[in-house]
């Protein structure tokens, strides 16, 4: 009997794994069938949800160069962080034939190691840089179906959709951020591999090591700043490879934890009932200690260690304490490149951020390149605007910054342009230098774009184009050098299709654009908050030093901030003004900013009266009346306790 050549034999099996596929979506058993449920799920979903033909194979999808950029651009501070890991994971792979591939959440290949030798098989593979492994385009494949189910997984030759893929075998584990998101998914790959799918039990052993490893150095970076404790239940590894880790305020409230953190955190948070959900978590609620007993281990213990007690598991848990990082300083007659101040202070770790400081820092020198900045209202726009002015080379300049939208209509045109002595009635005897003059040198800084009048937005791209202003009632022009900024929080193109807004002035002015996030979305909003509280008290003053308590960060944190950094200025000196002491706590700060929490604790809120009355009651005896106390136990100001009272008509025994 002849044998099938290999090609044939290729040819034969992949039938078959299409049958295969035919047949798990008519909902017929078969032993051939994948074993995995969540690879048989991941079949069905890519027959019926995605619609994938399976006899119909896609070659390998690679994005192009400048998206793969900007995919690489928005994950850059975790690349910084997993390249060791990459290089010492790959290390241990390259010779038994597997390459590797780290992507970020949308599947897109950001960094790969592999054999230069299979340059050619590999690209065609789809297991290259830049690749897409989605699964919605690439079918069941080990990131794709990673990504969806979140866990790591085996995804072994016959076991992919794509009938081209059953060669390749594929073990993917998922790099989750501090608050538990999927961000990254690390993968190490290989064109051929043994048939049994055991062989690959080693390789999912392998990359969920290094996943954990990176996702806990990642969080090491991002809370280098604060205090942090690591643990674990052997003594002997808390020093060298603690398996959990916890940021924590000075007080002992937790900011964020890793994976073992985090469960130990929701076993805690599972013992309490549904209304104390958004209550703020403190390390002595998940261990049976104090916070003076944590703070105290490096000093009063000779190993640095202390033992502790977890309240929800009865464990025992091993832990050390680390100091925040202290920022170097630079050796002595030595430079640092760094970022210009006006710049970096802008934000700290927020991705979208840093990619702002970027191309401001590019765009800080180039006069010629007008630049628009979008952005909700209250972003920091004109923050932004004054950076690039401050850390440019017309710093020395005038920086004149004009709200189009809070000029009336009538006056706008004289107060932008000038005007002459006589020009018009009621005007300055002397005339008046135009806004726009008075830029010249330096930096136009022109908000809200989008609300001037059309009629003048003609003689605004006259001057752009010609630089140079006809003050009202003149008989020549004055020549202008300056550079133009404008910002918007409307959609521009929009009002063009509405004729509100001229198109060639708006490819005028949109040389570069700079895109502020709202707030609600930013990473480092707990630095946004500590510099607006600084900005706030170096405005009013004083020899007192006022600090931010825990509670009232957390409150902050927790609030949605509509009006954006605006609001949370006003805010900030709102607590300042009200505080009765130089520690601002959250029953300082004004009403509104504690209503996202208010509206997550059913004891004060519930429509069901009867159950909110017996709630309140119950806590108010069980802190025998004490307001304060009480108030801290549900995570509200003490004047809504006292209004809640009085609403439900509770009164306290010794006012009755």
């Amino acid at each position: 009997m002849p044998t099938q050549s290999p090609p044939a034999r290729l040819q034969s099996v992949q039938r078959q794994h299409i049958e295969h596929i035919f047949q798990l979506g008519e909902g017929l058993e078969i032993p051939q069938l994948p074993a995995q449920p969540m690879i048989r799920r991941s079949w069905l979903r890519c027959l019926n949800e995605y619609q994938l033909d399976p006899t119909q194979p896609r070659p390998a999808r690679v994005v192009p160069q400048q998206t793969l950029i900007e995919h690489r651009e928005s994950v850059d501070e975790l690349l910084h962080v997993a390249r060791a890991g990459v290089e010492q994971l790959y290390g241990q792979i390259a010779q038994l034939g597997y390459v590797l591939l780290l992507t970020d959440h949308r599947g897109i290949t950001v960094e790969f190691r592999g054999n230069p030798n299979q340059d050619q098989q590999l690209r065609k593979a789809g297991l290259y840089l830049g690749a897409d492994w989605d699964e919605r385009f690439a079918g069941t494949c080990a990131v794709g179906t990673c990504l969806y189910d979140r866990q790591a997984i085996i995804c072994h030759r016959q076991e992919h959709f794509d009938a081209t893929h059953i060669s390749l075998t594929c073990t993917a584990a998922p790099i989750a951020d501090p608050q538990g998101n999927v961000m990254a998914v690390l993968d190490i790959s290989a064109l051929q591999s043994p048939a049994q799918h055991e062989s690959q039990n080693f390789s999912l052993s392998l990359v969920t090591l290094y996943a954990r490893m990176i996702e806990d150095a990642y969080f090491l970076q991002r809370y280098r700043d604060c205090l942090m404790v690591r643990l674990d239940t052997s003594r002997e590894f808390v020093h060298v490879n603690g398996r959990g880790l916890i940021a924590i305020e000075e007080n002992g409230q937790v900011i964020a934890a890793n994976a073992v953190g985090r469960e130990l955190i929701a076993d805690h948070q599972r013992r309490w009932p549904p209304w104390a959900a958004q209550h703020a978590t403190m390390l002595s609620e998940l261990f049976e200690c104090e916070i003076t007993d944590v703070l105290s281990i490096n000093s009063a213990t000779d190993d640095q260690l202390r033992a502790f007690r977890a309240r929800a598991s009865n464990a025992i848990y091993f832990i050390s304490l680390l100091e925040p990082r202290r920022p170097r300083t630079a050796p002595p007659n030595k430079t640092t490149s760094t970022q210009p101040k006006p710049l970096a202070r802008l934000g700290a770790d927020d991705p979208a951020i840093r990619k702002l400081q970027k191309l401001a820092e590019r765009l800080r020198n180039e006069a010629s390149v007008n630049v628009l900045i979008s952005g909700e209202t209250g972003t920091g726009k004109e923050v932004v605007a004054r950076a690039l002015h401050d850390s440019g080379n017309r710093a020395k300049g005038p920086f004149i910054a004009v709200n189009c939208a809070a000029i009336p209509e009538a006056l706008i045109e004289s107060e932008l342009f000038g005007y002459e002595p006589g020009a018009f009635t009621g005007g300055r005897a002397k005339g008046m230098r135009g806004l726009i003059p008075q830029a010249h040198g330096g930096t136009l800084f022109l908000d809200e774009i989008g609300d001037m009048p059309l009629a003048l937005q003609t003689r605004l791209l006259r001057v752009l184009a010609e630089r140079e202003v006809m003050p009202l009632g003149a008989n020549k022009p004055v020549k202008v050098d300056l550079r133009v900024i404008t910002a918007t929080h409307r959609h521009i193109d929009k009002l063009i299709e509405e004729g509100a807004f001229r198109e060639d002035l708006y490819y005028r002015l949109n040389g570069a654009q700079l895109r502020l996030p709202p707030l609600r979305e930013r990473a480092d909003k707990l630095y946004v908050i500590r510099q607006v509280f600084n900005d706030v008290v170096s405005e009013r003053g004083g020899s007192q030093s006022p600090r931010l308590r825990a509670d009232a960060i957390s409150a902050l944190l927790a609030y949605a901030w509509p009006g954006n950094i605006r609001q949370l200025k006003n805010a900030l000196a709102f607590a300042l003004v009200t505080a009765e002491s130089d520690e601002i706590t959250v029953y300082d700060l004004p009403e509104q900013c504690l209503s996202q929490r208010i509206t997550h604790t059913p004891s004060l809120t519930t429509p069901a009266r009867e159950t909110a009355d017996s709630h309140l009651i119950t806590q108010l005896q069980q802190h025998q009346w004490n307001i304060s106390a009480v108030a801290r136990e549900l995570g509200v100001s003490r004047p809504t306790v006292y209004r809640q009272m009085q609403r439900q008509g509770i009164v306290p025994p010794n006012k009755a």
